[in-house]
């Protein structure tokens, strides 16, 4: 198939949910303009991670996947046949979840997440609830049929996430984010592409935005090429602190031929040597010994 073009969304959001909507309506149709196949928001969009300790103001901000909201983004989805990954506070039982929405080309919500891994050590985050699980969806394109799935932030901090999401199927894994980006952060994504062979989209909000400062990332995640002699810097694209539509490109063609020859993702795992990962339980410190 063409390569797939992710329009990196890095702005800064207003101060209400219907000048988002606004702004994201109009972000979504430069998007297109230049010729992306996929617009993706950072985390919590339609508050712009505006979350409060006070539970009584994040209930306010929280709206459902059938809100006039959502249907908007659905309806740009079509009119521009292109895709949204759109993120909001879902309003949820017993507490607002943390969540995004895929929209196809068609206007269909085709992945709809929630974030797994909340920051329960936060004031604000603390409140929401979590996800349940980690899904993928094909996502038709002009080009093709892509395989898509999703983590958001903090998520990317447990390298299980994007290894899910690998075993799934997926080709890309998109990433909304709203938190410093520095050369930790970014280091963690560059490996979740490279140990799962897969393309990895991840944008922040610009400088301005509190506790943000922008470098949204792209990883295609192929580490060597035939007759390179050597491994490659899978960097796509890295922005800078400022507000912008920042374009990556996954060569998918060349990211497919890659994961069915290299070493990577599922080729050699032992799966039944990894228990203590879905045991539950702590595993006692140990360390063993060799004979001499």
């Amino acid at each position: 198939m063409n390569d797939l073009n992710v329009a990196l969304l890095q702005l800064l959001p207003k101060g209400s949910q219907e000048e988002n909507l606004r702004k994201g309506l109009d972000y979504c149709e430069k998007a297109k303009q230049m010729g992306a196949d996929i617009a993706l928001f950072p985390e919590m969009w339609n508050i712009g991670y505006g979350l409060t300790p006070d539970r009584q103001e994040t209930d306010k901000g929280a709206i459902g996947l059938d809100s006039d909201f959502i249907l908007r983004f659905r309806e740009l989805a079509g009119e521009l046949r292109m895709a949204i990954g759109i993120t909001f506070l879902e309003k949820y039982d017993p507490s607002p979840r943390n969540s995004l929405a895929v929209i196809d080309r068609h206007g269909g919500v085709v992945l709809h997440y929630a974030k797994v891994h909340t920051c329960v050590f936060d004031l604000t985050e603390r409140q929401l609830t979590a996800g349940d699980d980690f899904y993928t969806a094909d996502l038709d394109t002009e080009g093709g049929t892509v395989r898509i799935g999703a983590m958001i932030c903090y998520d990317r901090e447990f390298p299980e996430s994007a290894r899910i999401l690998m075993l799934k199927g997926a080709e890309i894994i998109l990433v909304p984010n709203a938190c410093p980006m520095e050369i930790n952060r970014l280091s963690q994504l560059r490996a979740r592409a490279y140990e799962n062979m897969a393309g990895v989209a991840t944008v922040n909000y610009p400088y301005g935005q509190p506790d943000c400062n922008g470098h949204s990332s792209a990883f295609d995640g192929i580490a060597y090429r035939p007759g390179d002699g050597g491994s490659r810097d899978t960097l796509i694209v890295e922005a800078g602190e400022a507000e912008g539509i920042y374009m990556a490109r996954f060569p998918m063609d060349e990211l497919r031929d890659y994961r069915r020859r290299e070493v990577h993702g599922d080729a050699y795992r032992r799966p039944e040597k990894y228990f203590a990962l879905v045991s539950g339980e702590k595993a006692e410190p140990f360390i063993r010994k060799y004979d001499v």
